[in-house]
């Protein structure tokens, strides 16, 4: 009498198969062992790539959806989230989305700006460096940053390079200011975040934002209608020569604010910015990558060594943005 295994003989492997099987094993340990990181810089590799696939996809397409865009978007949708904390205090999408309508509406009324003009910021980190830089992307206006820590000569060079109709200081760069003022082009118009001024033929603009409506301006102002047009000028540090500005577009700006996204943060997390804004990392990845997510930063006037790790603590800060020697300063500092 036959037994089943007769009946049904059981399938043979074939004679490759072991030789296959160890082969698959060995690979697995080489890759856990020379290449630890392989799957997750591949994951982030097809994440980037059909980010920008999606860009590309956009721009063929001509749909204009920019940073600012999705701001508004975000104040609309989450009115009451906090954008901004600075010095302790919070400021929702809403409270910046409508300031920064005031601001658009004082120049609206006060300059005859028109779409593609330029303006000139010479402010330090605080809350109404945004509320300007969006005021006046809400008019279509490209805007420049200019870095407060080249002075005098370098600082004309990058004013006259840009040729801006405007430029607006910070209330604590008066004295910056004060140096340039005597030799600023004579159709330059020049205005100053206070409310008195006691420089000749130059704006107040606080004064002005208090009094301004906080409607929208009209949506073809800052309707953008080329992913390749130039929306911000960002100058280098100046070392090597005077300052050059670097043209940023709005892809670039899409493609810099889903750096956070990229590298796996979310609308949950807060971000502590200490960079300058008028630096790439802390304008594009770091407010532009807020903006991105959907979440909070928390802003700081200027980096500093003995604040950082309180501040951190205080505010709950779940991402840190460094370049350079940061993380340097910050080990140094005694436990």
């Amino acid at each position: 009498m036959r037994g089943w295994e007769d009946l049904y003989p059981l399938p043979v492997p074939p004679s490759w198969a072991p030789g296959a099987a160890v082969g698959i094993l060995s690979l697995h340990f080489i890759q856990k062992l020379l290449f630890p990181y392989f799957w997750a810089d591949l994951r982030y590799l097809l994440k980037v790539l059909t980010y920008g696939l999606r860009m590309e996809m956009y721009r063929l397409q001509g749909r204009v959806v920019t940073v600012l865009d999705k701001f508004v978007k975000l104040a609309e949708k989450q009115p009451h989230k906090p954008f901004l904390i600075y010095e302790g205090t919070v400021h929702t999408y809403r409270d910046v989305d409508r300031r920064s309508n005031r601001i658009a509406q004082v120049f609206l009324q006060h300059e005859a700006l028109k779409k593609g003009d330029t303006v000139a910021l010479l402010m330090g980190n605080e809350p109404d460096f945004i509320h300007v830089w969006f005021g006046l992307a809400k008019l279509g206006c490209v805007v420049a940053f200019l870095n407060f820590n080249v002075r005098f000569r370098s600082l004309l060079h990058c004013v006259s390079s840009c040729e801006p109709k405007i430029l607006v200081v910070g209330a604590d760069l008066l004295g910056t200011l004060e140096e340039i003022l005597p030799k600023l082009q004579k159709d330059v118009s020049v205005w100053i975040m206070a409310k008195d001024s006691t420089f000749p033929n130059v704006h107040t603009l606080l004064d002005k934002i208090e009094a301004a409506s906080e409607d929208p301006v009209p949506v073809n102002r800052c309707s953008a209608n080329n992913l390749k047009a130039a929306v911000l000028y960002i100058f280098t540090s100046g070392t090597t020569g005077l300052p050059k500005a670097a043209v940023i577009s709005h892809l670039q700006i899409l493609k810099g604010a889903a750096g956070l996204w990229a590298f796996g943060a979310t609308s949950e997390d807060i971000i502590y910015i200490t960079l300058p804004l008028y630096h790439s990392a802390a304008s594009l990845l770091g407010i532009g990558g807020c903006i991105h997510l959907g979440a909070t930063c928390v802003l700081k006037k200027k980096f500093s060594a003995s604040q950082f790790w309180s501040d951190c603590r205080r505010y709950n800060v779940t991402v840190i943005q460094y370049i350079g020697e940061l993380c340097r300063y910050l080990c140094n500092q005694p436990v």
